[in-house]
């Protein structure tokens, strides 16, 4: 059973999401503005939480920067405009997992949590990875990368990137195969799980964000290159 937030300033909205999740049999908490958002993630640590971008005071945006900021990793899906793209892209750019845009089927909400659920709970470490394992337990070497897997975190030269969930879990995939193209679908799969629509823009936004916040390798390559009409691949040394 997981823990999740549920954040509305619309009652009908909320209660209409808990009723689905707790029937799923996680434990749903709510919060209808940002402050008390704010202060129930931070006190009671959620597993995941669902987000309204446009709440009273304050925003979906500043609680999960806030939340970001305080080194608290809950999954976080916002529900946004459905035709505000912009708060879509900043959403994942400042480290949601995952977006709904209203209106919504409660189902979506379910398999969207449900999803991410499933990728967080596959990222714990196990099974055989390309990528060369270092002394530390749990630590992989790619490039000049350290993939630290129990810690979730990439670093180089002893500093932390600050990946958001989805853009570790994006490069730890592709680092696991490097030089074998992935399809968008494929990584999809994989990162976003059964939710993910292949048509969907996500993956290129996530992509772009792991691309600024690696920057570019020796000689000024990117450490993920594109395929055109294809996918993404890890590149070789």
């Amino acid at each position: 059973m997981s823990t999740i937030l549920v954040v509305d300033d619309e009652p009908h909205i909320r209660e209409i999401v808990g009723s689905y999740l707790a029937r799923e049999g996680h434990e749903v908490r709510y919060a209808a503005d940002g402050d008390a958002a704010l202060a129930a993630a931070l006190d009671g640590d959620p597993d995941l939480i669902v987000l309204d971008v446009m709440l009273p005071g304050r925003s979906g945006f500043d609680v999960l920067r806030d939340l970001r900021a305080a080194g608290r990793r809950s999954a976080v899906i916002l529900l946004t405009a459905r035709d505000d793209v912009i708060d879509r892209v900043a959403g994942l750019e400042i480290g949601a997992d995952d977006y709904v845009t209203k209106p919504f089927e409660p189902r979506e909400v379910v398999a969207r949590v449900g999803a991410v659920l499933r990728r967080l709970s596959a990222a714990a470490p196990s099974g055989p990875a390309s990528a060369v394992p270092s002394a530390a337990s749990g630590t992989r070497r790619y490039l000049d990368l350290e993939i630290d897997e129990p810690a979730r975190e990439v670093r180089r030269a002893g500093t932390d990137l600050g990946l958001t969930r989805a853009e570790f879990d994006l490069l730890q995939t592709l680092a696991e195969h490097p030089g074998v193209t992935l399809s968008r679908g494929q990584l999809g799969e994989r990162v976003f799980g059964e939710a993910f629509d292949a048509f969907d823009r996500t993956m290129d936004t996530h992509v772009k964000n792991l691309r600024r916040k690696l920057g570019p390798r020796d000689g000024g390559r990117d450490y993920v290159e594109t395929i055109r009409g294809v996918g993404y691949r890890a590149a070789r040394a």
